[in-house]
Order: C-alpha cells, then sequence, then structure tokens
C-alpha cells in the first residue's frame, strides 16, 4: 500500500500507529467501526468548520455522536462556528470527504478531540483517504497537531 501523507507525518515523528483498510465505498462510521473491528466509540471523525471570526478549526468526535457546535466554538473561544460546505473540503485541507486526516492537511488548524478519546489507549481516525483507518493513542493526535482535548458533544 502507498503510505498517505498522513502516515508520512507520523512516521516522521516516530508515532507508532497501525493501519487498517476497508472498502471505501463505506462511508457511515458504524459501518466503518465494523469493517476494520473496533468498538464504535474507539472510531473519531474529523471534522472541519470555520468560526465566526472567519478561521478554521478542526475537531475530532466519535463517529457514533454529533459535534455540539455551541460547545466546540467555546473550546476556541470563538462566539459560533459551523461545518464547512462539503465543496470546500478539498481545496481547503487536500482532503476528501471520507478521508479527511487530522494530520497532514494543507494547512495547520486548531484542533480540538473529544475528550472521551482519553478513555482509550488507542483511537481510530481517517489515514487520510477512503478507505483507510489509523489507530494511534489519543495523546499522540494532540500532541502532533498541537491540539487539545474538550467536551464536545451533544
Amino acid at each position: 500500500m502507498n503510505k498517505t501523507n498522513a502516515m508520512r507525518i507520523l512516521d516522521a515523528a516516530g508515532v507508532r500507529y497501525a493501519f487498517r483498510e476497508y472498502d471505501e465505498e463505506i462511508t457511515d462510521g458504524e459501518s466503518v467501526a465494523s469493517a476494520v473491528g473496533v468498538e464504535v466509540d474507539r472510531v473519531f471523525k474529523t471534522l472541519v468548520t470555520i468560526g465566526s471570526d472567519l478561521e478554521h478549526y478542526v475537531f475530532v468526535v466519535p463517529v457514533n455522536f454529533s459535534l455540539d457546535l455551541k460547545k466546540a466554538a467555546a473550546s476556541v473561544g470563538v462566539k459560533r462556528v459551523e461545518m464547512i460546505k462539503q465543496k470546500e473540503l478539498l481545496p481547503l485541507t487536500g482532503y476528501v470527504h471520507g478521508g479527511c486526516s487530522p494530520f497532514g492537511m494543507k494547512k495547520k488548524f486548531v484542533t480540538v478531540v473529544n475528550d472521551t478519546a482519553t478513555l482509550f489507549d488507542s483511537i481510530c481516525v481517517s489515514g487520510g483517504k477512503r478507505g483507510l483507518q489509523i489507530e494511534l493513542s489519543p495523546d499522540d493526535i494532540v500532541r502532533l497537531t498541537e491540539g487539545k482535548y474538550a467536551d464536545l458533544l451533544q
């Protein structure tokens, strides 16, 4: 398999991870969890938003929950955030919908990981393309993205 940008960043940082491939046609989070054989609570999605200050923010939350936009805004100190339009994702991040990783975006954005990630030794996030999950320590995600943990769920 060809390494993705996200994998190259993890390799360069010396981060231990495992990758799991699955059918890229599977798009809903619970089916992804099943396909890679990981409990659904440990599979996280990467969501990109725009704040009332016109800055972009990245939130990493469990696939079986929704992002609370008010909590998300409070976690980054802005009045409000909203999801970016799907067509804006690729030009902004370099990633397609369903394959957005918290690592290796075109630019470094403020990143917040939901605090339930701390309940697990490892969680899964997108590996940078559809059909690829990377399993690693949530602390490594926070460290490499220079992010933080917060309660982000509805």
